[in-house]
């Protein structure tokens, strides 16, 4: 089960006017910055509440609650990975950071893409977890699954506990759930010349069975200059990681498995 547990210390915590949203926000720790983003449904917390202290050892880490997830309500304003991308650009600024590192999960792994993408000089390094560029990313029984999803489904679930926990308006949950709902069922595409065209070091970390087709993730590091002979050529900026015995959800309750990889690619 995910946890929906919330980080024991904060050392800062508020609201950002951005984009006619009011982006709830947490800072903890000092050090290079390190912007988080969660996944579909969650908040910054529940996705990364057991890995931020140790993170913060090293870094000022920036958690975001996105658009109508966690403590930020939702607008009228659709969801999209460039409106999404944007809110945290702006959050950044916001903030008087210039650039940081930038951690995302499953949702937050494609923003932070997209991120990268629109804004590239905001973006130091990427680490990319369980998502992918394109619907097409997705193998076909995850999209069965996507296809199939209903706001019933989600009703008794640790994603209901945590929303109600901090939620402004909890009375919103159906019709977040049905827009949100309607956005994971669209097909997108963050464009393969624009993945050629990032530059930053990403980090991909994909679960041996977490819904990402293997042959996407593999494009998807070349793209980035990976799948090089590392015995004949300078080793590439970016990374692949597979972890064995990890679905989608499951990969990220392996924090200290995931910090190993994390840590010594951040440095």
């Amino acid at each position: 089960m995910i946890s929906t547990a919330q980080t024991p210390v904060q050392t800062k915590t508020g609201y950002a006017p951005v984009n006619g949203l009011k982006i709830y926000y947490e800072i903890h720790g000092e050090g290079t910055p390190l912007l988080l983003l969660h996944g579909s449904f969650m908040n910054g917390a529940m996705t990364f509440g057991s890995m931020i202290p140790e993170l913060a050892k090293h870094h000022k880490v920036i958690v975001m609650d996105m658009q109508g997830h966690g403590h930020t309500a939702d607008g009228s304003r659709d969801f999209s990975f460039p409106h999404f991308a944007e809110d945290a650009a702006a959050l950044l600024q916001y903030l008087h950071i210039q650039q940081a590192d930038v951690v995302g999960y499953s949702l937050g792994a494609t923003v932070g893409l997209q991120l990268a993408i629109l804004y590239p000089e905001k973006v130091r390094k990427l680490v990319f977890i369980s998502s992918a560029y394109n619907n097409n990313g997705w193998i076909p029984s995850t999209k069965e699954a996507f296809a199939s999803l209903s706001p019933e489904m989600l009703t008794n679930t640790p994603l209901k506990a945590a929303y109600d926990a901090v939620a402004p308006d909890t009375a919103h949950w159906h019709s977040f759930l049905e827009r949100m709902i309607s956005f994971e069922q669209k097909p997108f595409d963050l464009g393969k010349e624009n993945l050629k065209k990032v530059k930053v070091p990403v980090l991909i970390i994909k679960g041996d069975n977490d819904g990402i087709d293997y042959t996407h993730m593999a494009e998807m590091y070349t793209m980035l200059g990976g799948g090089v002979f590392g015995d004949m050529v300078p080793m590439p900026a970016s990374q692949l990681a597979v972890l064995p015995a990890a679905s989608h959800t499951g990969i990220i309750m392996m924090p200290d498995k995931l910090l190993s990889l994390i840590t010594p690619f951040l440095q």
